[in-house]
């Protein structure tokens, strides 16, 4: 009998490829193809004390740290967030791994400070905008 072989198993997701960041990427492709549309995106992100990525394991403080609330607009395929800081390349992560994202709705892009938003869709669960049919 031939010896037995175990299956291939794929290589586990890197940080690059976590799921809020895959989300965030798919949304971008469908945004740049609708430079009429905004999507603007809550949620929350846990914040983490200083403390929390230095070695030696787990912080305790960190599990404790209450969540805030974020909001993202993604618009002709670029994410900014409008409640945390973000880094200038637009090839670092708009949002931090702790990130869970609730909702979204679609608003008629551009955006004018001061005047009323017009919302097309929404607000809804964030996975609902992942087909571009809909985005109104």
């Amino acid at each position: 009998m031939p010896p037995q072989t175990s299956p291939v198993l794929p290589d586990p997701p890197t940080e690059a490829t976590a799921p809020t960041e895959q989300l965030l990427a798919q949304l971008e492709a469908i945004s740049r193809e609708r430079p009429d549309r905004v999507l603007r995106l809550r949620g929350t992100v846990r914040a983490l004390p200083p403390e929390a990525g230095r070695e030696g394991g787990e912080d305790p403080a960190a599990a404790a740290a209450p969540d805030e609330p974020c909001e993202l607009v993604i618009y002709r395929g670029f994410s900014s967030s409008t409640t945390h800081p973000t880094a200038f390349d637009p090839d670092q992560p708009a949002l931090p791994e702790t990130t869970r994202l609730i909702s979204a709705e679609i608003l008629q892009a551009p955006l004018r400070p001061g005047e009323a938003e017009g919302l097309l869709a929404g607000p809804g669960p964030v996975a609902l905008f992942l087909e571009p049919g809909a985005w109104p």
